[in-house]
């Protein structure tokens, strides 16, 4: 899978989604990819819109670093969030729960 294929596999998956909250509330995180295929792409959630970029964000709120293999597992249910930050597969800087806000809604 390529970044491009990736990014655009996580944004059908959050479209949808409800985040709840209203004008005004926002999240950004921005997705580190490591290992054999690297990159980097934001997923943000403003006014209730999400938007899933392949580039950096300057402003978010926290950074994950993870391989594509495992996010793939996170984004299908596959592999428990918690279980991979406590097992050292997935690794947060800065709010997690900004983080966990988006991830939960990952295996729905």
């Amino acid at each position: 899978m390529t970044l491009e294929q990736l990014t655009a596999k996580t944004y059908k998956k959050l479209k949808d989604q409800d985040f709840g909250g209203g004008p005004g509330r926002q999240l950004a995180i921005q997705v580190n990819l490591t290992g054999k295929v690297s990159g980097v792409f934001y997923i943000e959630v403003k006014d209730g819109v999400v938007s899933v970029m392949p580039y950096e964000y300057i402003d978010r709120d926290a950074s994950l670093f993870v391989t594509m293999t495992n996010f793939e597992k996170l984004l299908t249910g596959k592999l428990d969030a918690k279980t991979a930050y406590t097992d050292g597969k997935l690794k947060i800087e800065g709010d997690v729960d900004k983080v966990i806000a988006i991830i939960r809604h990952f295996g729905a």
